[in-house]
């Protein structure tokens, strides 16, 4: 798929047919995930794709957001192995991880799997839900699957302000 077409037609889908994203295409949104740019290229990136009734059930337990999707990519980073920009109050866990994300959702259109961003959890509640290590952070899941049938953007998907409203030249 044309990547402006990616990009006017991804939305968040919040009702899934249930059914798992098919082998090749859940390895090609992984594979976009694997190529994503990091600072200072260190990858911290964790995804753990969640697809058995058990690991799908403790995602439920730390949020309702799942909306019936069989397969769910949770994006983590580590903590500790982050760079620290100059002045030390921020850090690229949280930019790495989203732009790691996005990624995997662009190509999760590109390849006809519908998904959804949640961030409707509380990430230490999540992470100690699914046993993850303590040095790890979920940033987000990433809800993949096929839109059950009759299911469309909600009504404000399309309205944007004009690039003239949120862009500057100086």
């Amino acid at each position: 798929m044309e990547f402006q077409k990616v990009m006017k037609e991804r939305y968040a889908c919040k009702k899934f047919d249930g059914r798992p994203v098919e082998t090749s295409q859940l390895h090609a949104i992984l594979e976009a995930g694997r190529l994503a740019p990091t600072a200072k290229n260190l990858q911290e990136q964790h995804i753990y794709v969640v697809q058995s009734e058990e690991a799908l059930a403790k995602l439920d337990n730390a949020t309702p957001c799942r909306y019936g999707a069989a397969t769910v990519a949770v994006v983590a980073f580590d903590k500790n192995n982050v760079f620290t920009y100059p002045g030390e109050k921020r850090d690229s866990g949280v930019e790495d991880a989203s732009i790691v994300a996005t990624h995997m959702m662009l190509a999760a259109k590109a390849e006809g799997v519908d998904s959804c961003w949640i961030n409707f959890f509380d990430p230490e509640e999540m992470a100690k839900e699914l046993g993850l290590p303590e040095n790890e952070e979920v940033l987000m899941l990433l809800d993949l699957g096929y839109a059950a049938e009759g299911t469309k953007p909600l009504a404000a998907h399309s309205q944007r302000k004009e690039i003239s409203e949120t862009v500057s030249y100086m």
